[in-house]
C-alpha cells in the first residue's frame, strides 16, 4: 500500500470512526455521507467525539501505552510469561520494527488527522453557534496538542500536520512540534469551558492549562510553566480526601481529576487489532497487571522508595495477606511466583472476586497532585524554597495520607532534609515517585532530570540512543519524505 493510501485511510477515519465515550453524547458517523457532513450540530459533534477514539486504542491506553512507559521507567519488573515486545521496553532492546511502537505512532496520527479534519471544517459547520464552534475547535486543538505531546516526548521531531492532507511530510524539528503544541494549548485554554461547564470526559480549559504547564516544564521554561499553571491553582481542583478514589470506576471525574482518558465496560468489546474501530472502550491494564495474568509486578526499586507507614504503599500495591474484594469474598492476597507485591492501582479486586477481565476504569492523565508537585519543582528552580516545600507538604497532607511534613525533624532523619535547593529537588524526586507510580509520568521525569545514567543504564539504556524511540520502520518504508538517514540516532 502506498503512502497516500495509508494517509487517506487515516483521514477518512476522521469522518467514519467514532467512540462511545462515557458521558459524551455520541452519534454514529457511519450514518453520514460526505455530502451531508457538518450540516448540523449533531454531525459536527460526532466528528469532535471521534478525535478521542484513538486514546482508547490498543496502541495507546487500551494496552501498549502503560507497558511502554512503566516498563521503560523500571517501575515494572517482568514475570516469565511477559511477552517479548513488552520485555523489550524494560531491557531497551526494541528496534524500528517493534510492532507496538508502530501502533503508538499510528494511533497518535489517527488522532491528529481527526483533529485536523474538524479544524479544517469548523467554519463550514451549519447550525452551530459561534460559542459551540469555539468549544469544539478548542477540543480539537487540545487533543491535537496531546497527541503531538505523546509523539514529541517519545520520538523528538516528527511529521507535522496542521491540516488534513494526503501529502507525505518530512520530519520537523522537535522545536517546531513544541511550538505547535504550545500554540494549540494556549488557544484551547482560552476557548474551552472550565471543568463542570462541559460534559465529563471532554477537554477543559484547566486541562489545556495543565498540559501547557507540563510542556513548558519539560522544556525547562520554569517561569512560563508557572504562568500556565496559574489558572489550575484557582480553587477549581483539590486533592481527593482518599488517595485511592483516584483509581476506582465509581469515583471518576473527581475533584482531583484534570484530564482522564475515559474507559467503560458497559458496552463490552475487545479490540486486539490495534485500530480504533468500532466500539472499544475497555483497557487490558487490569488483566495484564493483575494477580491472574500477572505479567508484570512493581519493581523493588519502586517499592523501596516508600517510607515505612506511607498509606500510599497499600493503596498502590497488594502484599501477601492483604484483603481482596472486601465487598464480596474477602480473599487474602496470595502473590504468585514468590513476588514481594502486586499492583493494586487500577485493579478491580476492590469490587469483584477477580481482575481477569477487561477494565472500564478511566486513566488519570493529569491530576491535581501532579500539578502541585510540578509547582514545587518550579518554585524550587525559581529560588522560592518555602513555597516549594509548601506544595510538597500539601500532597502529603491529604486526609488518607497525612504523612510527616518536609522541614520537620522526622523527615530530616528519614533522609529528606530541605535545607538547600539540591535537598528540595531530592525530595521532589522522591515524592513524585511515591505519589504517581504506574501513571506513565516517571519516564519523562527521569529523562528531563538527566537521571537516566543512575536509573536506566543498568537496565540496558544507551545514552544518546534510548532517550528517543525509533521512528517506525513502516513510516520509513512508505513515506518518501522520510528515509533511514532521518532515523533517530543509534537505530
Amino acid at each position: 500500500m502506498n503512502y497516500k493510501k495509508i494517509l487517506s485511510a487515516l483521514i477518512l477515519g476522521s469522518a467514519i470512526v467514532s467512540s462511545c465515550v462515557e458521558d459524551l453524547e455520541l452519534t454514529n458517523p457511519n450514518e453520514l455521507s460526505p455530502d451531508t457532513f457538518f450540516k448540523n450540530e449533531v454531525q459536527f459533534q460526532s466528528a469532535v467525539n471521534a478525535i478521542y477514539a484513538p486514546l482508547q486504542s490498543r496502541g495507546l491506553f487500551a494496552r501498549h501505552m502503560f507497558f511502554m512507559h512503566d516498563n521503560m521507567s523500571q517501575e515494572n519488573a517482568g514475570n516469565p510469561q511477559l511477552e517479548a515486545d513488552k520485555r523489550q521496553y524494560m531491557e531497551f532492546t526494541f528496534d524500528p520494527s517493534h510492532g507496538a511502537i508502530g501502533q503508538y505512532w499510528e494511533q497518535c496520527y489517527r488522532g491528529i488527522n481527526k483533529a485536523n479534519f474538524v479544524l479544517d471544517n469548523v467554519e463550514n459547520a451549519e447550525g452551530v453557534s459561534d460559542t459551540n464552534k469555539k468549544t469544539m475547535a478548542g477540543e480539537a486543538r487540545f487533543l491535537r496538542a496531546y497527541y503531538y505531546f505523546l509523539l514529541a516526548s517519545r520520538f523528538g521531531g516528527v511529521l507535522l500536520y496542521e491540516t488534513a492532507t494526503l501529502e507525505p511530510a518530512p520530519r520537523a524539528s522537535v522545536e517546531q512540534v513544541w511550538d505547535l503544541v504550545i500554540s494549540d494549548l494556549t488557544i484551547a485554554a482560552n476557548d474551552l469551558p472550565a471543568k463542570g461547564d462541559n460534559d465529563l470526559g471532554r477537554a477543559t480549559s484547566g486541562a489545556a492549562s495543565a498540559l501547557l504547564g507540563k510542556v513548558h516544564l519539560m522544556n525547562g521554561n520554569y517561569a512560563e510553566a508557572k504562568s500556565a499553571f496559574a489558572p489550575v491553582m484557582n480553587g477549581t481542583y483539590s486533592l481527593e480526601a482518599n488517595y485511592y478514589d483516584n483509581f476506582m470506576e465509581e469515583t471518576e471525574h473527581g475533584s482531583e481529576s484534570i484530564f482522564e482518558v475515559v474507559m467503560s465496560s458497559q458496552y463490552g468489546g475487545t479490540n486486539w487489532d490495534g485500530n480504533a474501530t468500532g466500539v472499544n472502550e475497555i483497557t487490558f491494564r487490569s488483566q495484564e497487571y493483575g494477580l491472574v495474568w500477572f505479567n508484570v509486578y512493581p519493581s523493588d526499586m519502586l517499592l523501596d522508595e516508600y517510607e515505612i507507614g506511607d498509606p500510599r504503599y497499600q493503596d498502590n500495591f497488594y502484599s501477601n495477606g492483604d484483603i481482596l474484594d472486601p465487598n464480596n469474598t474477602a480473599v487474602p492476597a496470595d502473590i504468585p511466583l514468590g513476588r514481594r507485591a502486586a499492583w493494586k492501582k487500577y485493579e478491580q479486586y476492590y469490587k469483584q472476586a477477580s481482575s481477569d477481565t477487561e477494565s472500564g476504569i478511566n486513566f488519570k492523565v493529569i491530576r491535581y497532585a501532579d500539578v502541585l508537585l510540578m509547582m514545587a519543582e518550579i518554585e524550587n528552580e525559581l529560588g522560592n524554597a518555602s513555597v516549594a516545600i509548601d506544595y510538597l507538604n500539601q500532597v502529603r497532607s491529604r486526609p488518607s495520607t497525612n504523612m510527616p511534613h518536609y522541614g520537620t525533624p522526622v523527615m530530616d532523619t528519614a533522609g529528606y532534609p530541605v535545607g538547600s535547593k539540591e535537598d528540595i529537588f531530592k525530595s521532589i524526586v522522591h515524592e513524585r515517585m511515591v505519589e504517581l507510580p504506574g501513571e506513565q509520568v516517571r519516564l519523562n521525569d527521569i529523562l528531563r532530570w538527566g537521571l537516566s545514567n543512575d536509573i536506566l543504564v543498568p537496565a540496558g539504556f544507551k545514552t544518546g540512543t534510548h532517550e528517543l524511540l525509533p521512528i517506525p520502520q513502516g513510516e520509513i518504508d512508505t513515506n518518501p519524505e522520510v528515509s533511514v538517514e532521518n532515523q533517530n540516532p543509534g537505530y
